[in-house]
């Protein structure tokens, strides 16, 4: 058995890939860390396993690396995608970086960002994604609520050694619903029974009101149409403003990492954002997630 959360210091954005036996974690910058990692066995048991990130390329500056998600594009070759204070802009841009194990340390050899919408606000939240065809996509979003702009999700092919991007931006989603309040982020695909779904999380990120939603796609360059039942996973009487998720597959279950507040504690740091760990069951194609659960639950 296991009980929520399972991570119980601040831990946001979380993320993680299976390699081998282990599981490697990636979160928001906390502890000094540009890009926390833990390892686990089972998902649930996790070690601190230092920064994968120590160094920041010569363009960014230190303090606010958000987000970060890791892709496996050969055995001995992983790519690390993140958010990162652009000195030029002054805005939040997105860096890619490389490593031959997961753990890194992860380099980026640039010498500006891989994706920076500066005149909307800024890109942050990017989200890799391999196809059931083998394309490689990546995933992000504007950040216009920091501008008073639309906040849209964004997805472009990327070149298959992952490092550049090729063709031209689409537009997937924008924030339309009541419960999304003023934004939506923290974009992901996942296909089931092929289908297409593009995770996303919505409203004021240190609120109670912060939720996670979905919609369906025809491709990774859309159409995209939400779902009538968002959001799917929203604040109890355990969990505040739960969201900005990632999902993982084990032994044909599936479940959604995401972060999410002690009730009444709303941005603080201490213990700040923890990670939860629910399963989610396909329901007619649909997902429901089964959370947030703080009761003893079998482990995955």
């Amino acid at each position: 058995m296991y009980t929520n959360p399972v991570i119980r210091t601040d831990a946001p954005d979380p993320q993680a890939i299976r390699v081998g036996d282990t599981w490697y974690l990636f979160h928001t910058n906390s502890g000094g860390r540009n890009v926390p990692v833990l390892t686990s066995p089972d998902l649930v048991e996790w070690t601190e396993a230092g920064d994968a990130l120590p160094e920041l390329p010569a363009w960014a500056d230190a303090g606010k690396t958000w987000a970060p998600e890791v892709i496996q594009l050969a055995p001995d070759r992983f790519a690390l995608y993140y958010t990162v204070a652009d000195r030029d802009s002054g805005r939040q841009c997105l860096g890619r970086a490389v490593a031959s194990t997961p753990l890194g340390p992860y380099r980026d050899d640039t010498e500006g960002p891989l994706v920076c919408q500066a005149e909307l606000g800024g890109s942050i939240d990017a989200s890799p994604y391999r196809d059931a065809d083998g394309s490689l996509w990546l995933l992000w979003k504007n950040d216009g609520n920091a501008i008073g702009v639309d906040t849209w999700l964004w997805s472009q092919r990327l070149s298959p050694d992952g490092l550049r991007l090729v063709g031209s931006p689409a537009k997937l989603l924008k924030q339309t619903e009541p419960w999304e309040g003023t934004l939506i982020e923290g974009p992901f695909f996942h296909r089931h029974d092929g289908k297409l779904l593009l995770f996303f999380a919505a409203n004021a990120y240190d609120r109670d009101t912060y939720a996670e939603g979905y919609a369906v796609c025809e491709s990774p360059t859309g159409p995209c149409v939400k779902a009538g039942e968002n959001p799917i996973l929203k604040s109890n009487a355990v969990a505040s403003g739960p969201g900005h998720a990632s999902m993982v597959e084990k032994d044909g279950r599936t479940w959604l990492l995401y972060h999410a507040w002690p009730p009444g504690q709303e941005g603080s740091t201490d213990p700040g954002r923890q990670v939860w760990l629910d399963e989610v069951v396909w329901t007619d194609g649909r997902p429901v997630v089964k959370g947030p659960t703080a009761e003893p639950r079998p482990r995955p």
